[in-house]
């Protein structure tokens, strides 16, 4: 959800800086713009004369101003890329044998994961999210453990059955895992 409000508003934010930018090149290009624009005419300026002197003897204002930009310029275009960034891994890379490969889409062998780890005893829900490169992805699993279950026990299991089936049916060499256990909540019992 998170995600969606952040790129609304950044989706928002550009819109807003393009219709303005828009506008201020259409003034300064001699076309019509809205009687309300503050700047309507060819020979309009953002900054007025005295606005520019203002700072002239100062040698470090233009040179600041210039930095400043450039540096929201680059914490903008940062901040584009990590929206574009996949968060999961889409395929993975399968050793067939044959010297080409084939690939399995990630949310297949999530899927797998995630069942097999439900499988093991104590297990309540299991989450896995692959990222990485797909010719070496890196599993995050997230157990929710039954009250009565063992966290040591789970996770040996997890990395000595599960993980171990996973890797040798893709043909990868290692699997890196990041493991997140959690208990569930249960209420008290009744005594009768």
């Amino acid at each position: 959800m998170l995600r969606g409000v952040n790129r609304v508003v950044l989706g928002l934010a550009g819109v807003v800086l393009v219709c303005v930018g828009g506008g201020v090149l259409a003034a300064g290009a001699g076309l019509s713009v809205p009687s309300w624009w503050p700047w309507d005419g060819r020979d309009d300026v953002l900054l007025s004369t005295a606005d520019r002197e203002r700072w002239r003897d100062e040698s470090w204002w233009w040179p600041s101003v210039i930095a400043g930009l450039a540096i929201l310029v680059l914490l903008a275009l940062w901040l584009l890329l990590a929206q574009l960034r996949r968060a999961r891994l889409t395929e993975v890379l399968v050793d067939s044998r044959d010297g080409e490969g084939a690939l399995l889409h990630g949310r297949a062998l999530e899927g797998v994961l995630a069942g097999e780890a439900e499988s093991l005893d104590g297990v309540h829900r299991a989450r896995v999210t692959l990222k990485g490169r797909r010719a070496g992805p890196e599993a995050r699993i997230r157990l929710q453990l039954e009250p009565y279950a063992s966290p040591a026990r789970t996770l040996s299991r997890l990395s000595g059955e599960t993980l171990a089936r996973a890797r040798d049916s893709a043909g990868l060499a290692v699997l890196p895992t990041e493991a997140h256990l959690r208990a569930s909540k249960h209420g008290a019992r009744r005594v009768t």
